[in-house]
């Protein structure tokens, strides 16, 4: 690894140590519904959030509200002695990407099979601080 590549590697990492986040690795819900859910959320203040997705009838409001219940967790770990009603917090970024799919056979007529595809997804959740300006150097 060359020097330049080592440093913005270092760089990198952090400015991951400053961001509140949380991750949720290989749900087995398919990325499109997953997605309705965070469309849904994307922006809110956390309460809002929590309230919304409390409420919220779908699967997927589930355990995209678990996982914010995680993010505001790891915010605490990172701002110790600060209170969440001061920082306002709110959803910064939501992102869903697909994962790996278990592949199936089904019966079908005539001696055929059909592919059933069972999705599953990652979801990220950033959370941000209105009332800190984030300065974000790219060099």
């Amino acid at each position: 690894m060359g020097a330049r590549k080592r440093i913005r590697a270092n760089q990198i990492k952090e400015a991951k140590k400053e961001k509140a986040f949380a991750s949720l690795k290989g749900c087995p819900s398919s990325p499109q519904k997953m997605r309705l859910v965070a469309d849904m959320v994307r922006g809110m203040d956390v309460q809002k959030a929590l309230d919304t997705l409390k409420y919220c009838s779908r699967d997927a409001a589930r355990k995209v509200e678990k996982l914010l219940l995680s993010a505001i967790a790891n915010w605490g770990q990172k701002n110790e002695g600060k209170r969440m009603e001061d920082a306002a917090l709110y959803i910064k970024e939501i992102f869903v990407d697909g994962a790996g799919m278990l592949k199936r056979l089904r019966p079908a007529p005539q001696g055929r099979a059909h592919r059933i595809r069972k999705r599953s997804n990652h979801v990220t959740i950033v959370l941000g601080s209105k009332t800190v300006v984030e300065n974000i150097v790219n060099e």
